[in-house]
């Protein structure tokens, strides 16, 4: 079964082809980098690293650009507010938002564009569209798109003109011929610093937040690329702009394949600071390591709504440990994935059909069914093996299964000596006691013929 991708687009699961035989060029709509990242962010790009890893499996090059926004109305207001230039702020939450990512697995991209490194091409498209008659000059000093001079506008949400004409009412304000008309480059205003602002044709200012993504997947990507990802928060109006302008420019057909995850909510509601509901990824790092938070998420298919809970975290963590309880028991053999093996097969066929993980996670919880039945060291290599191609259980397994207790590991072991030592001299009361105090601390104690490990519950 080839891979099949459901292309927001199109509304249909289409077989994926590349525009290039064996090289996939995908863009994902980034960070903008003004505060720490939240678990809405560790969604998406989990759910598109997901998405990266399963395409470099299938054995294509994958040239994958994910843009930093360093320059944005919420930029400018938290520099202000902290009293500090705006590079400083954006070098700083840039910064956080690796070590968060690094500690989730996301792998890097091959390439990580920032914003403000790009205003040149963002300006030459910008006065492409202003040529070509899609662009105009408003009295404000603001360049903006001309949507209704687009006749594809509204192709990607589904909606036509006339449905998306909310909010007319400020179009005069704005300075906008008409309500659905958005910003390409917004004039410089007197109380922004100075480093929020560049020369241009148009006058000083800076750029839009959609045209930053065309300009800077075009330059990288070249004018027509194969994916480009993002929340489907993103759909309407960024990614319909983004289109909007790309093809406006270029004339030709901007991505082949538009790929939107689900919504998170927390506790089934959305995810929210006013609702006191919110939640950082370092936050939730605090109570639970990243391969747990990775696992939780990519069980979900990246296209579902996700329910974030505590409840559904634990159930996550008891069920990665059940992986890792396997490769325990039986050291994997060193396996080359043979993808016509039963299990690995079954393991493609979910992936390819648009990357449907949860059935990919069924086969995985099969093969250390079978490490435990038959205590086969080569199903334990295959299940390494597969769970490398969605950045799991890569691990030493002991290692996963003590983890997080830092300097309470010889405390644990001083504890099980004397455990020992007292069901040698037959004090069972003592034995007993330990192992209760240990579980009473979500220690587990496992006693074998060659001696007794722990694990954390």
């Amino acid at each position: 079964m080839n891979l099949r991708i459901y292309n927001t687009l199109s509304r249909e699961t289409e077989e994926f082809k590349p525009i290039e035989p064996d090289h996939v060029r995908m863009y994902v709509c980034g960070i903008t980098v003004y505060d720490l990242c939240h678990m809405g962010h560790a969604r998406s790009q989990l759910a598109f690293d997901m998405v990266y890893r399963w395409l470099q499996a299938l054995g294509y090059k994958v040239t994958y650009v994910r843009n930093i926004t360093d320059i944005d109305d919420k930029i400018i207001r938290r520099a202000l507010e902290r009293g500090m230039p705006i590079r400083r702020l954006t070098e700083e939450m840039a910064g956080a938002m690796h070590a968060d990512f690094d500690a989730l697995g996301i792998a890097r991209p091959t390439h990580e564009p920032a914003a403000t490194d790009h205003v040149p091409q963002m300006l030459e498209m910008i006065a492409t569209l202003e040529h070509k008659g899609l662009a105009y000059r408003a009295p404000n000093g603001d360049v903006n798109y001309s949507v209704r001079k687009f006749s594809g506008y509204g192709k990607l949400s589904g909606k036509s003109i006339d449905q998306l004409r909310a909010g007319e009412r400020v179009a005069v304000l704005d300075g906008k011929e008409d309500p659905l008309d958005f910003v390409l480059w917004k004039s410089a205003k007197d109380t922004e610093p100075e480093d929020a602002k560049w020369p241009s044709p148009f006058g000083a200012g800076r750029p839009g937040w959609h045209i930053e993504c065309s300009a800077m997947g075009c330059a990288i990507l070249g004018q027509h690329f194969d994916i480009h990802g993002g929340g489907m928060d993103l759909q309407f109006p960024h990614h319909e702009n983004e289109i909007a302008q790309s093809e406006g420019a270029t004339g030709k057909p901007f991505v082949n394949y538009w790929l939107h995850n689900g919504f998170l909510n927390v506790d089934n509601v959305k995810m929210s600071k006013s609702l006191g509901n919110f939640f950082t990824i370092r936050d939730v790092l605090k109570q639970y390591d990243g391969e747990t938070v990775r696992f939780f998420m990519l069980r979900t298919h990246y296209r579902s709504p996700f329910n974030f809970s505590d409840v559904n975290l634990d159930d996550a963590r008891h069920a990665l440990r059940r992986l890792y309880t396997a490769l325990d028991l039986v050291p994997p053999a060193p396996v080359a994935v043979d993808w016509s093996e039963p299990h690995a097969a079954a393991f493609r066929a979910a992936m390819n059909d648009d990357f449907n993980t949860p059935a990919a996670f069924a086969v995985l919880f099969d093969l250390a069914s079978e490490v435990n039945r038959g205590r086969s060291a080569q199903a334990a290599g295959m299940l390494k093996a597969l769970g490398a191609t969605l950045g799991l259980l890569q691990q030493p397994p002991r290692s996963h299964l003590q983890g997080g207790l830092g300097g309470d590991e010889a405390r644990i072991a001083q504890l099980i000596a004397e455990r020992a030592a007292a069901k040698q001299t037959r004090d069972f009361a003592r034995a007993d006691q330990i192992r209760k105090d240990l579980l009473a601390e979500g220690i587990v104690l496992q006693d074998s013929p060659q001696g007794t490990t722990w694990v954390k519950a």
